[in-house]
C-alpha cells in the first residue's frame, strides 16, 4: 500500500510513476474522498470534546444532587448524532482504503520504463549453451503423465513417478541447504492463508480470481512469500536484527486465470507446482542491496546445477502489482529454444509492510521495514530444464555433480 500522507501532498509526481507502470489515480475520486473525510473527521472530533465537556458537566450536577434530566436529554441526543457522523467517517475511510489498496506500487527510479515484456532489458547471459536436444520433457521420459493427472484432478496436472519424483525431491532438498548455507531460516508453513494474509502480500483484494479458494475463510497459498512476509505482520522488529532472512519448500495453487490455452503441455504452467521461496524483511536503506543478495542466491543454484540462464531487468510495465524493482531470472529450455521464467526477485520497498503493519524498532522510532523475495528456484521448471538439457539422445538424463549425493546416481533412465 502507498503511503496516503504521499499521495495527499505529492499527488501529481505519484500519478506520474504510476503512469510509467499502466495505473492512472482517480485524481476527482482521491480528493473528493479526502475533503469528506476531513469534514466528517472535525465533525467527529468536535462532538467527541463536546460530549466529553459535558459528562464533565453532569458528574459535577449529580455530585452536588442537582437535576440531570435536562443535561441527560442533551448527552443522549449528542450520542446519536456521534454515533451517525462516526458511522458514515468508518464507510467513508473504507472506500478510501479500498482504493488505496487498489493502487500498485510506485517503480524505482531505476527501472527501465517500457509498456510490456518487450521492452524488458536483458542484463547478462550465464553459462554455455551446449544441448542440441528438441523433444521436450514429456517426449524424454514417460514419467511425467499429465494424462493420468487429468482423470485424477483435469488439466493443469501431473503425475511423476519412480526416479523423477526422486530427482525433483533431490532437487527440492539441495535447493533448501543452499538457502540454509546462505543464512536463511527454514519453516514448515500452513498451505492456507486468510485473508488478512493475503492483503498483507496484495494478491487480495485485486487478484482474487487468480486463487483458489478453499472455505469462506482460507484459501490455498499461491506461493510460500505469504505466509513467511506475514510471519511478522503486525510486529515490531528490533532495528540490529534486521535483514531477517527465512525459507520455506511448499506447494503453491494458482488458477491459472486468463492464461487460457498458454503453455498448456508439460509442467510449464500448472495449478499445483513446488517452489523454494526466499524472503529478506529488510532495512529501508539496506534494501536494494539485499535485493542484489537475493538474486545472487538464486543464481548460484542454476550455476550449481550448469544450466544456461539469464538476468532481465523488469521493465515499469511488466513490473508485478506490489513490486518496486524485479529482476527476472530465465533458465533455458532447448526444446523451445528460448529462456523461461524460473525466479522472479523483488523488492517491495515498504508496499507490503504498510499492509501487513510490519515495522521495526530504531532510535529514530518506528518505522516501516522493506521486503524482498524471490524463488530459489521454482522446482517443476528446473526439472525440465535439467532433463533437457542433461539428456544424452537414447535413454538416459546425466545428474548434475551437486545432486548426486542427493540422487544417489550420476544418471537416470529416461524409461
Amino acid at each position: 500500500m502507498l503511503d496516503i500522507k504521499k499521495l495527499r501532498d505529492n499527488f501529481d509526481d505519484v500519478q506520474t510513476s504510476l503512469k510509467k507502470r499502466g495505473y492512472k489515480i482517480d485524481k476527482s475520486l482521491f480528493f473528493s474522498l479526502e475533503d469528506s473525510r476531513k469534514e466528517l473527521q472535525i465533525n467527529v472530533e468536535k462532538l467527541q470534546a463536546e460530549r466529553k465537556k459535558l459528562s464533565s458537566e453532569f458528574g459535577k450536577l449529580k455530585a452536588s444532587s442537582k437535576d440531570t434530566s435536562d443535561l441527560k436529554n442533551t448527552i443522549d441526543q449528542l450520542n446519536v448524532e456521534l454515533e451517525s457522523k462516526d458511522s458514515d467517517l468508518q464507510e467513508l475511510l473504507t472506500k478510501q482504503n479500498n482504493l488505496m489498496l487498489d493502487m500498485p506500487n510506485i517503480p524505482d527510479t531505476t527501472v527501465p520504463e517500457g509498456t510490456n515484456e518487450d521492452d524488458n532489458k536483458v542484463l547478462s547471459e550465464h553459462g554455455k549453451i551446449i544441448s542440441t536436444n528438441n523433444l521436450d520433457h514429456l517426449e524424454i521420459t514417460k514419467k511425467i503423465d499429465t494424462e493420468i493427472a487429468s482423470k485424477l484432478a483435469g488439466s493443469r496436472f501431473a503425475v511423476l513417478k519412480g526416479d523423477m519424483v526422486k530427482l525433483q525431491r533431490s532437487l527440492i532438498n539441495f535447493m533448501i541447504d543452499c538457502a540454509i548455507e546462505n543464512g536463511y531460516e527454514e519453516y514448515y508453513l500452513p498451505y492456507m492463508a486468510n485473508e488478512n494474509s493475503l492483503i498483507g502480500t496484495g494478491q487480495l483484494p485485486k487478484f482474487e480470481e487468480d486463487l483458489f479458494k478453499a472455505s469462506e475463510k482460507l484459501y490455498l497459498i499461491p506461493t510460500a512469500e505469504v505466509p513467511l512476509t506475514n510471519l511478522f505482520r503486525n510486529e515490531f522488529i528490533n532495528e540490529k536484527d534486521l535483514p531477517i532472512k527465512v525459507t520455506s519448500h511448499t506447494p503453491c495453487f494458482r488458477s491459472e486465470a486468463g492464461s487460457y490455452g498458454k503453455d498448456t503441455r508439460g509442467l510449464i504452467r500448472q495449478h499445483q507446482f513446488e517452489k523454494i521461496e526466499l524472503v529478506q524483511i529488510t532495512h529501508p536503506n539496506e534494501s536494494m542491496k539485499c535485493l542484489e543478495n537475493l538474486l545472487n542466491n538464486a543464481c548460484e543454484i542454476l550455476d550449481k546445477l550448469c544450466l544456461p540462464y539469464r538476468i532481465i531487468e523488469l521493465c515499469t510495465g511488466d513490473l508485478g502489482f506490489s513490486s518496486s524493482k524485479t529482476f527476472d531470472i530465465e533458465v533455458w529450455m532447448p526444446s523451445q529454444n528460448k529462456y523461461r521464467e524460473i525466479s522472479s526477485c523483488s523488492n517491495f520497498t515498504d508496499f507490503q509492510a504498510r499492509r501487513a503493519n510490519i515495522k521495526y524498532k530504531s532510535q529514530d522510532g518506528n518505522n516501516f521495514v522493506h521486503t524482498i523475495n524471490g524463488s530459489g528456484l521454482a522446482v517443476g521448471r528446473c526439472l525440465i530444464a535439467l532433463i533437457e538439457n542433461n539428456y544424452d539422445g537414447k535413454d538416459s538424463i546425466k545428474i548434475p555433480d551437486c545432486l548426486i549425493d542427493y540422487f544417489g546416481s550420476s544418471t537416470i533412465n529416461v524409461n
